[in-house]
């Protein structure tokens, strides 16, 4: 193995993506030994440096935890809590909060009013505000929950035991309170309407909905309803107003759950309440008929084979715009009615529908579908499941389901009753965050606005509560690929609540060895743990995702400059640190098999054979360690740990040249060790990419690396879209800007999604009617738009100081706004090549490192020039306006 004897001070000058060179220690070659630091006997969740209370306590004294009397509670049990108030004077205001496990829905006198509240670790779940004082009146008004008891893990929700709490102060306009809290005098009803007990969706779906409005109260949340035998009082069930469920009484007897001595903590909402508003242009695409040949029951629980045939025959006739009657007249046959939105969205699809007693409908959603004229299937029954049942009683009835969906397809099947239907009202009560700020970003590209138009609506559709890879099939929380949304979170929107509540939240998942989760809260990574252990699964919890986790960490605080937000997770960080150090091999690399429990992933489609993923992963670990935690741990005041991240940091890359650098071809090969063995040579685009962005490659030579990435040789595995920015970046940094525009043409304005959908897709090729993700945390073009064409990136936490250098290619006009915590960086340019004109609007509080071509004539002084550039210093709360010939 070569041996390089670099400078071990100049190594240690560091430089973040777009800094200062990272130069290479010299050679090191031995298995990591200084483990002397470590105490795993000390590494238990009440003991990883909390500090309770925290900033988000929450005491809802003396409201009790309550919920239906009972002994044990079914998966997937609705219960409907009701409460009847008189409110006798005028009303200042009525705040307070509300929790129910798992969910709830929040009425007040027949409105629906919330939904929620947000997934949360159920040691630390979160109540949500309430706001009512517009919503009650003088005299009797009722407030109603319903909440639902998933039981069942789910990709959302990994245990927790039943229970509600709410808690109201009303203050009037004369000074005087009332304070309304969930106590024994709430009235309770166990709704039969939907089934107690319910099988679940699929693995990370709890809830496979089935509802019969025949078994419904109707009317409940409204004053002048009168309760029945049916309804009782509830229970408390002993829980602390400063506790979440968990820590109550109600029995969990599916799962044996106690919180013992675990460290739990009732916490406030952390993000603002999410906007609802119903979108109505829904469009009918084809109608025709099914003819079963086995039950439709037994297909949708069992999905059995040859269980029915379309017939190509409209089964629906227009009465009115969005109003269609449909005859049913022979007991075998159902209607299909497949319905399609203008783009994939999230949230509830609704309808109305008048038809005789019995009638069922089954609602599939899906986010990519080929009609059944066209060749495709005839039932939309497969993406995993994703369906619900309503029964409908006499008359008329309005449907939707209880959770939430991510669709751009609508498909109902109506059957099990003769008649005359009418089905009317299609549409979908769409759910959003509730950004600070709208997305400011065009282009004289056609395509190019319609890709960033499609990554701001995968923004809007995978970022809600949690930051997730998409809603209609993972609504857990990654890191690692998934983290990479961050950039357009921050940049575009502005928005710093909720990337602080993803670094909190999914930190929560460390576990007792050290490692992360790689999603949390989600039940089945806790289930891939058992799998695991018994070899029926090749999935673990991530290392690569905690690595990533790392430079989440780190970039929020570059965007925002807070470090408050990163208390709870620092000490979480310093312990995934620490089990990398210890499990270091004989070659002085992290490993990437034979690890037990835990796993390395770095992508799905770049490598061959799992051992060819250690060079990128060392690599891609080297470099978090220098520009990722080591930073974070200088800003901590930590600055032992940030010498010693930076010598684990030295080591592992020394390391990672000694056994994958090849000398001849000065590149990194990921399978070099075993050339002679496979018979041909592996590159990645992972490792190179990390090489040239963190100036990981000895000497600077990096011409090799960025001539791969440009050429792109049939050798070289090549990232899954989620994972192709170290690609971009990689092109950007090296000045390849005419690389980076080829790719936007060539791969991802290509995608099915972004003219379909309107949205970012999974993969490089996606497949209607599949389990393929139409909208996916694929968001690369858009951020790389703001970090390599506009060049903006923050130099110092919260921008104070920031670099622009413009590579717009051949676009002739991009205008955007990058939200920092001074407020927005103004970037406008116009002309053609050449030809520009550029104006900066710099916030005030910050300074600009404009980068320029050194041959540019402006009326700015340059600070430094090199390598062909000047650098010139535009203090903030300025406006310019520059003309430049070389850009």
């Amino acid at each position: 193995m070569p041996k390089y004897n670099f400078s071990r001070r100049d190594f240690f000058k560091s430089g973040a993506i777009g800094g200062a060179s990272l130069m290479l220690g010299s050679g090191f070659t031995k298995k990591h030994k200084n483990l002397e630091s470590l105490n795993y006997s000390s590494a238990v969740l009440a003991n990883d440096g909390l500090i309770l209370p925290s900033t988000y306590a929450l005491d809802l004294t003396p409201a009790q935890w309550i919920w239906y009397p009972s002994q044990r509670t079914l998966a997937n049990t609705f219960i409907l809590f009701r409460k009847s108030i008189t409110v006798q004077k005028e009303i200042s205001s009525a705040k307070g909060w509300i929790l129910g496990d798992s969910r709830y829905e929040l009425s007040v006198n027949g409105k629906r009013i919330q939904w929620g509240p947000p997934p949360s670790d159920p040691r630390f779940s979160e109540a949500d505000p309430l706001e009512l004082d517009k919503l009650l009146t003088k005299g009797e008004n009722v407030i109603g929950a319903t909440v639902l008891y998933y039981g069942y893990g789910d990709g959302t929700w990994p245990v927790g035991k039943p229970g509600f709490i709410f808690y109201l102060k009303i203050t009037f306009t004369d000074g005087s309170e009332q304070t309304i809290i969930s106590d024994e005098n709430w009235d309770c009803h166990l709704a039969r309407s939907w089934k107690p007990g319910q099988y679940k969706r699929w693995y990370l779906r709890a809830l496979q909905e089935e509802f019969d409005s025949r078994s419904y109260p109707y009317g409940w949340t409204n004053a002048d309803y009168s309760i029945n035998k049916s309804w009782i009082k509830a229970s408390n069930i002993h829980g602390l107003g400063t506790k979440p469920a968990l820590s109550a009484g109600a029995s969990d007897y599916m799962n044996d759950s106690s919180s013992g001595d675990t460290v739990t903590e009732l916490r406030k909402r952390s993000i603002p309440m999410l906007v609802e508003s119903d979108v109505h242009n829904v469009t009918l695409q084809e109608s025709y008929w099914v003819k079963w040949h086995r039950p439709p029951q037994e297909y949708f629980e069992m999905i059995t084979p040859d269980a029915f045939e379309g017939i190509q025959e409209d089964s629906a006739n227009p009465i009115d715009q969005n109003a269609w009657e449909i005859i049913l007249a022979d007991d075998e046959k159902g209607a299909v009615l497949t319905f399609s939105l203008d783009e994939q969205i999230v949230g509830w699809p609704f309808f109305t529908i008048q038809a005789p007693s019995g009638t069922i409908v089954e609602m599939m959603v899906q986010e990519g579908h080929k009609l059944f004229k066209d060749g495709g299937p005839a039932i939309m029954n497969n993406h995993f499941h994703s369906w619900s049942r309503f029964i409908c009683q006499e008359g008329e009835n309005h449907f939707h389901p209880f959770d939430f969906e991510s669709v751009k397809w609508i498909q109902l099947h109506i059957h099990g009753q003769k008649g005359k239907i009418v089905l009317k009202n299609v549409g979908m009560k769409r759910r959003l965050y509730n950004w600070p700020n709208s997305a400011k970003v065009k282009t004289s590209d056609k395509d190019l606005q319609k890709l960033i138009n499609a990554c701001i609506n995968t923004i809007y559709n995978n970022s809600q509560e949690t930051i997730v890879d998409g809603m209609a099939r993972e609504r857990q929380q990654y890191s690692g690929d998934l983290g990479h949304m961050l950039h357009g979170i921050h940049r575009v929107f502005g928005e710093n609540q909720l990337p602080a509540r993803f670094v909190n939240t999914y930190s929560q998942g460390i576990t007792l060895d050290g490692y992360f989760l790689d999603t949390w809260p989600a039940f089945d990574r806790l289930n891939r743990l058992t799998q695991r252990q018994l070899g029926l699964t090749k999935w673990g919890p991530l290392l690569d995702h905690g690595v990533g986790f790392n430079f989440d960490c780190y970039y929020y605080y570059l965007y925002t400059g807070d470090l408050e937000a990163l208390n709870e997770v620092w000490p979480r960080l310093k312990r995934f640190n620490q089990y990398l150090k210890s499990i270091v091999g004989e070659d002085g690399l992290l490993p990437v098999e034979n690890l037990g429990i835990p796993a390395v992933w770095i992508d799905h489609e770049a490598y061959e054979q799992q051992r060819h993923k250690q060079c990128a992963f060392n690599l891609y670990a080297a470099a978090m360690m220098k520009n990722a935690f080591g930073l974070l741990a200088e800003a901590k005041g930590e600055y032992q740990t940030a010498r010693d991240a930076n010598a684990f940091s030295y080591e592992l890359l020394n390391n990672t040249i000694s056994k994958y650098w090849d000398t001849t071809q000065k590149l990194f090969v990921c399978n070099k060790p075993w050339v002679k063995e496979e018979g041909k040579e592996r590159m990645c685009d992972r490792s190179l990419s990390t090489a040239i962005l963190f100036d990981l490659c000895p000497y600077e030579q990096q011409e090799a690396a960025i001539s791969a990435l440009v050429n792109k040789p049939e050798n070289m595995g090549l990232s899954y879209p989620t994972n192709a920015n170290w690609y971009l970046w990689a092109l950007g940094k090296a000045g390849k800007i005419d690389i980076v525009f080829q790719d936007f043409q060539e791969r991802w304005i290509k995608m099915d999604s972004v003219h379909q959908n309107n949205t970012m897709q999974e993969f490089w090729n996606v497949i209607p009617d599949s389990g393929s993700q139409w909208s996916h945390a694929s968001i690369a073009p858009l951020f790389s738009v703001y970090m390599d064409i506009a060049g903006i990136r923050p130099i110092e936490p919260a921008y104070k100081q920031f670099q622009i250098h413009p590579q717009p290619g051949n676009l002739e006009y991009l205008e955007l706004e990058n939200y920092t915590p001074f407020g927005p960086i103004g970037f406008l340019l116009t002309g053609k090549k050449g030809n520009r004109l550029l104006k900066l609007k710099i916030p005030i509080n910050t300074t600009c490192q404009l980068v320029l071509d050194e041959k540019e004539k402006i009326k700015l002084n340059a600070m430094n020039t090199s390598k062909g550039k000047s650098i010139y210093e535009i203090k903030g709360g300025k406006e310019v306006a520059l003309k430049l010939k070389f850009l």
